[in-house]
């Protein structure tokens, strides 16, 4: 690489920026010859991670935690300088709310797949008859192998139906936001079906490979989920802030990306034009599909579903809950006959977002057979959620005051097949546009960290492309 590349990079999200970032490392490290844009559509960067700081509280319109056995994110919040803010859960304890109570979710399983038997045996969550169902896992052999399948079918075989929508699959679609009986196993959690295949059932297979959870100095287990002192915003400040001056453009969105010989031509909403040598589209698949409406294997995009949310935080004095419940929050379960899919009592989870006498709540609207609530006014979302909340809380005052963020067509589904079409439609970019990469929650996870592993990938995509011209 003896000339300059320019590379620009189609999106402000984390992925984006992780990119930008480095791939301005790596120049820098190793005296490379690159150009880097970002160019942003909307006039923030983030994405889905938005931090907001009122009246004393810090609240996140999206995502409000990071899983701790996932190190992308980690490295990166070492790398610009935030690694003193890291901030512990502050109570283990969740719970799933269905036949109308709170169960505590019970100690030992892994994503909800039960690990230790004696806590799933007694736990009030489940009925005799789906214990004992639950119990099939360990003799009912291995399925025939398969391309893919739905989450739900994969699960309903080896664990029945309760256990499923009483645990696995709140937690399942609290993550993807979809519905577990149309998602890709392949696509989510493979680890599951090779389990099952080389152990012959899940519960056999985790006990075998999960390690067992060791505990801190207090007796504890300790936490999965960490987040930020100033909230997951901060990361999105500092990397930004790391880039090089000039390296981003707000309120600038491409409009059509063409080959040019050996260079491409971004086509801008403004009817400017810019070229590139290499591109990382790391947009919505919708977004990636109408830049290049123009290659028919992009067509498959067009069918992609993806789901609305809406993320209502309530602030309110402590005094107004009069039932307040040592844990984090809850997970609704499909039966039940609420609106909300699950909320968060922030103020025990992350205590240091909320001034002392004070609560914070966060709930979500939304479901997938449900998503009309999302288009509601921000008053109807909220007389939802309270009416739900009061089902289990007692809150005897009004909030302080209420903030509700709408997500729309954010969580992208990764339905049965979708690794595949992934992997064809990468295979043929390789073929007709060399060196335009898709990274981002649209494809490979959904994730904070997930989403960075992917910028990290294209990165290493775009140096050994131009190394290679």
């Amino acid at each position: 690489m003896s000339e300059q590349k320019k590379v620009v990079v189609i999106g402000g999200g984390i992925t984006g920026l992780s990119t930008a970032y480095y791939l301005q490392k790596e120049a820098k490290e190793h005296n490379l010859p690159l150009n880097v844009q970002v160019l942003e559509g909307s006039n923030r960067l983030g994405g889905m991670i938005e931090t907001e700081k009122k009246q004393g509280f810090t609240i996140e319109r999206g995502p409000d935690s990071l899983l701790a056995r996932k190190p992308s994110v980690f490295r990166l919040i070492d790398e610009v300088g935030l690694t003193s803010d890291l901030v512990t859960v502050a109570t283990g304890k969740s719970y799933v709310l269905a036949n109308e109570k709170l169960h505590e979710i019970p100690s030992g399983s892994y994503m909800g797949i039960p690990v230790q038997v004696r806590p799933f045996v007694f736990s009030s969550l489940f009925s005799p008859q789906g214990k004992l169902r639950a119990a099939g896992d360990f003799i009912k052999p291995k399925s025939k192998p398969q391309t893919d399948q739905s989450l739900g079918h994969f699960f309903r075989n080896r664990l029945g139906d309760e256990v499923v929508e009483n645990l696995i699959e709140p937690l399942l679609s609290g993550i993807y936001s979809g519905d577990i009986d149309n998602l890709s196993l392949m696509a989510t959690f493979p680890n599951f079906y090779q389990l099952e295949q080389k152990y012959g059932g899940i519960v056999r297979g985790l006990q075998k490979t999960v390690p067992k959870p060791s505990t801190n100095k207090t007796g504890k287990k300790p936490s999965p989920f960490r987040t930020l002192q100033n909230g997951l915003g901060s990361l999105v400040e500092a990397v930004s802030d790391s880039l090089e001056e000039g390296s981003v453009q707000l309120e600038t969105s491409v409009t059509q990306i063409e080959k040019k010989a050996e260079r491409y031509e971004l086509k801008l909403h403004n009817g400017e034009v810019i070229q590139a040598d290499s591109v990382v589209i790391t947009t919505p698949h919708y977004a990636a599909q109408s830049m290049l409406s123009q290659y028919s294997f992009m067509d498959s995009f067009k069918e992609m579903p993806a789901t609305s949310v809406a993320n209502v935080a309530m602030a309110f004095d402590q005094s107004a809950i009069q039932q307040d419940i040592n844990g984090s929050g809850f997970l609704v379960s499909r039966n039940s006959d609420y609106r909300i899919t699950a909320c968060t009592w922030t103020h025990k989870k992350w205590p240091h977002t909320t001034p002392d006498g004070k609560a914070l709540l966060r709930a979500y609207v939304g479901k997938p057979s449900d998503q009309g609530a999302v288009d509601l006014s921000d008053e109807e979302i909220a007389d939802i959620v309270l009416q739900d909340l009061n089902k289990t809380m007692n809150i005897t005052q009004k909030p302080e005051f209420t903030v509700v963020t709408r997500w729309r067509d954010s969580r992208a589904q990764y339905t049965v097949g979708h690794k595949d079409r992934l992997k064809q439609i990468q295979a043929d970019m390789a073929d007709e546009l060399p060196g335009v990469y898709l990274a981002g929650a649209s494809y490979e996870g959904l994730g904070i960290p997930d989403c960075i592993d992917q910028g990290e990938k294209a990165v290493q995509n775009v140096l050994d492309y131009l190394k290679a011209k």
